[in-house]
Parts: C-alpha cells; structure tokens; sequence
C-alpha cells in the first residue's frame, strides 16, 4: 500500500488535473474540500469528507432556474444603475449570487432583501424597507458605487468587500484569502459575463 503521504500528494495531483480539464467545458457538480494534515500535507476530496477538518474551497456550481433569468427586476436596476454608475448586469449579478431574487431573502447574519443588505448600513443607503425592491437595488447600488469608489474601480476588490467587508480587503491589500469570499468574486463574476451576453 502506498504511503499515506503519497496518496494524499497523488490524488491532490489528480484532482488539479481534472479540474483544470473540465473547469473550462463541464460545469462542476460537488463540492471539492481542502484539508492539511499533522504532517502538513493538503489532501483534497469531492465527496462527503471525513471529518470537519474539511474545508470547503470550491462551491458546486448551480444550475441556472429559469426563474433566475426573468427580468421582473430589471426596471428597478436600470435606475440604479443610471444613478450610481454601476454597471447593470454586475447589479443583477450581485443580486443574482446574494439572494437569487428573492426579495424576502434573509440571511443566517441578518443580511436582508434581494441584494442581501446588513441592517446597520439602511440608515446610510437610504432604506427603510429592506424587503421593498427598489430600495433595496438602489440600495446596494450605491453600496457598490461606494466600495468601486474605495478600491479605485477595481471590480474584483470591489466584490470581496461586499462580501467580506472593505477592512478585510485594506487589511489584505487584495482579494481575503477566506473560501466564501474567493467563490462568491468567482460566481459573481460568472453571472457578470451571462447576464452582460443578454
């Protein structure tokens, strides 16, 4: 039997490679986990790990419902977008990966409404009704408007600081090494470029 070593470095080898072939042509369909053990290796696994040593660094892709395409909204983000500066398919794309338009969404934090709203920053942006769509999309506009602002126009730091916070992205000087915050920049940005294609 090989070495415990061994095996973790091979199947990491094995599980890069195949990630690389498919990332580009076939959607993924699992979770992939990421776990480095005593002896420091990093040992990798799309199946139900384990033990919560397991660290989840690739979220499954969804498919898209045909719900999520409809353009109930887009009247609403049309005039954000006008007024803030902020592109409308990236709008739509925020909201599309916070709260998959749902208005009443409400997150495990608090985070409230279709661009998923923390209740400390209302005052600030200008909501009274974070369940109210357009309040909610002119919202989180000007919430975007504010941090491409702050990071220069940078898109990528722009969307890790509405996940993350804007301390965390100063503080890392780029896009946090945090998991949730590296795939949300990843599917955000996915949804960009379908929703820029319609």
């Amino acid at each position: 039997m090989a070495p415990r070593n061994y095996r973790c470095v091979r199947r990491a080898a094995i599980l890069a490679a195949v990630l690389v072939i498919c990332a580009a042509a076939v959607p993924l369909h699992a979770d992939v986990y990421r776990y480095l053990d005593e002896e420091g290796t990093i040992c990798f696994t799309n199946l139900i790990p384990p033990t919560a040593n397991y660290k989840v660094i690739i979220r499954e892709r969804k498919r898209f419902s045909g719900s999520s395409l409809t353009g109930k909204y887009d009247e609403h983000i049309q005039e954000a977008s006008r007024k803030h500066g902020v592109a409308f398919p990236l709008i739509k794309a925020i909201m599309k990966a916070e709260s998959d338009f749902d208005p009443r969404a409400v997150s495990e934090k608090g985070a409230k409404g279709l661009m998923q709203i923390m209740p400390f920053n209302f005052k600030a942006l200008g909501i009274q009704d974070p369940f109210d769509p357009r309040e909610n999309i002119m919202g989180g506009a000007l919430y975007m408007r504010q941090l491409l602002d702050r990071f220069n126009g940078k898109v990528l730091l722009a969307l890790a600081a509405y996940n993350a916070g804007a301390e965390s992205v100063d503080r890392c000087n780029g896009i946090p090494p945090i998991p949730e915050t590296e795939n949300y920049v990843y599917k955000v940005m996915e949804f960009y470029e379908l929703f820029s294609k319609r």
